[in-house]
C-alpha cells in the first residue's frame, strides 16, 4: 500500500507486574491469588488453559463436547467459559446444560480442573510455569499472548482470520495441534455442528502427553516466547521501531 509502518509488539508484554497483568481487560471473575494458588500446586507444564476469547459464542452442545473431551484427557485444566450461544426458540440453551452431570464435583474433589465463568487473568495464567498448553480460538491477541508466554496451543478457530492464524500456529511455527474445527461462523450466527469430544481429547493429549513431538513443540514455543520478550527490551526490534516512530513524530512537529 506504499505506506510507512512501524512494527511494534507484542503489546501484551508492556504489562510487567502482577497487578497490571491481573487487571488487563475486564474485571476478573476469580481472585488472582486463588487462581495462582491453584496453579502453584501443580507440576510444571501440566495444566492446559482453555479460553475462546471475548466474542466467540459456543453452543451448549459444543461446550458439552469440550467438557467431555477435557475430562477424558486426564489433563489438569483451567477453563475460562465465556459467552454461550442460547437459541430463543423453545427456551433452549440454559446456562448450565453444557456441563456433564457431576463434573464440577469431580473436579473439586480431584483438584484436576478449575472452571471460571467469565473473565480470567489470562496473562498471569499463561505465564505460570504450571501451564503447558493453551486451547484457543486463534484470535490475534490470544495468539500473540500464547506465543509470548511460550506455550504450545490446541487450535480451535471459529471466525474471521482465525483459520489463517491456525495455519500460522500449526503449519508455519509448528507449535500447535488442530482440534479439527472447520466451520466458519459469524459471531452473531447460529454455529454449525460441534467438534466431537474424541477430537478434543486427541488434540489435548498430543500437546500435553510429554512425548517427543510434544517436547519439540514446547521447545519451539519457548524459543518464540524468548524472542518476543527480547523484541520489546531495549535494543530489540520493537523497541527500536517505537523509538523510530517517536523520532518521526518529533520531526514532523510544527514549530
Amino acid at each position: 500500500m506504499a505506506k510507512k509502518v512501524w512494527v511494534v509488539g507484542p503489546v501484551s508484554l508492556c504489562n510487567r507486574n502482577v497487578a497490571d497483568k491481573a487487571e488487563r481487560g475486564q474485571q476478573a471473575a476469580i481472585d488472582e491469588q486463588s487462581c495462582l494458588s491453584w496453579l502453584n500446586a501443580k507440576e510444571p507444564n501440566s495444566v492446559l488453559y482453555v479460553s475462546f476469547g471475548s466474542l466467540a459464542r459456543l453452543t451448549p452442545k459444543q461446550l458439552l463436547e469440550i467438557a467431555y473431551g477435557l475430562e477424558a484427557s486426564s489433563c489438569s485444566f483451567i477453563w475460562a467459559v465465556g459467552k454461550i450461544f442460547e437459541p430463543m426458540e423453545n427456551g433452549e440453551g440454559g446456562r448450565e446444560d453444557w456441563l456433564p452431570s457431576g463434573l464440577e464435583e469431580r473436579l473439586e474433589e480431584s483438584k484436576r480442573g478449575l472452571i471460571i465463568r467469565g473473565w480470567a487473568p489470562q496473562l498471569l495464567i499463561l505465564e505460570h510455569p504450571s501451564v503447558g498448553g493453551y486451547m484457543t480460538h486463534c484470535g490475534w491477541n490470544s495468539t500473540l499472548e500464547g506465543v509470548s508466554a511460550g506455550v504450545p496451543m490446541v487450535t480451535f478457530p471459529h471466525s474471521a482470520e482465525q483459520f489463517f492464524n491456525e495455519k500460522l500456529i500449526t503449519d508455519v511455527l509448528r507449535i500447535g495441534v488442530q482440534v479439527g474445527s472447520m466451520e466458519l461462523t459469524s459471531w452473531n450466527a447460529q454455529p454449525g455442528p460441534p467438534v466431537g469430544r474424541e477430537k478434543v481429547e486427541a488434540a489435548v493429549r498430543k500437546v500435553m502427553d510429554g512425548g517427543e513431538k510434544a517436547a519439540e513443540m514446547r521447545r519451539r514455543a519457548k524459543e518464540l516466547g524468548e524472542k518476543a520478550k527480547r523484541a520489546v527490551e531495549e535494543g530489540g526490534s520493537s523497541y527500536e521501531e517505537a523509538e523510530a516512530l517517536i523520532q518521526e513524530l518529533k520531526s514532523r512537529k510544527k514549530v
